[in-house]
């Protein structure tokens, strides 16, 4: 079972009393998954949400020629569907399956809405969370439909760096940041290629290194 710390390390939990820490922890439960394995289908009933202990979870749709478009991915820490149990109709709006092996808690909806009755500031914190969440997709519905395929690719790998370190270790099959990105994946090596060609990037397996960040942000258009 969940410890009441990695709870606490939640910030949708942060607001909670350790009696209400403890009823979280005793309605959750856990499970595994094996990479490949599905979770949820768009359109099933949902009665829960989830965090990731281990692994990573792939949310997705589906074209109806079958061809896959990746929503999000969510990492080791990250809570996802938490907003489904605000919906009118409780049901999953994506699909959901394990990229890899990955360990999952899940968490009863109708015990946390008991407590967001009982608790004002976990309700505020939760309309932080989804507005953050709303932000972050809106944001990326603006790339995708604003700006070019190398465009995308350099924002996601400027995002990925973080502060000032160039180095990236890619934890994502590369077909999986390409459908995220919108792209090909033989678009992605090929943007990948032109910029190694003009020696902004080094690649080397699953290891990127930024050589030159404010060459990269000048293709941004943002300068230093």
């Amino acid at each position: 079972m969940i410890h009441a710390g990695e709870l606490q390390r939640l910030p949708l939990f942060e607001p909670l009393t350790d009696a209400q820490l403890e009823r979280v922890r005793n309605a959750s439960r856990e499970r595994s998954c094996i990479a490949g394995e599905s979770l949820f289908a768009q359109g099933d009933e949902a009665g829960s949400f989830f965090m990731v202990r281990q692994g990573a979870i792939k949310l997705f749709l589906l074209s109806r020629e079958g061809d896959e478009k990746v929503v999000e991915v969510i990492q080791a820490g990250q809570l996802f569907a938490e907003a489904v149990m605000f919906m009118e109709q409780r049901r999953y709006p994506v699909n959901a399956s394990a990229l890899t092996d990955t360990e999952l808690v899940i968490f009863d909806h109708d015990t946390f809405l008991s407590l967001l009755s009982e608790t004002p500031d976990l309700a505020l914190k939760m309309l932080g969370s989804l507005s953050r969440r709303i932000h972050g997709l809106l944001s990326h519905i603006d790339e995708l439909t604003l700006h070019n395929a190398t465009y995308r690719l350099v924002a996601y790998l400027l995002s990925q760096s973080g502060g000032e370190a160039g180095e990236i270790r890619l934890n994502l099959p590369k077909q999986i940041i390409a459908s995220r990105l919108s792209m090909k994946p033989e678009t992605l090596s090929r943007i990948l290629a032109r910029l190694r060609a003009q020696a902004l990037v080094e690649v080397s397996g699953d290891t990127l290194l930024l050589r030159d960040k404010s060459g990269l942000r000048r293709l941004l258009g943002q300068g230093d």
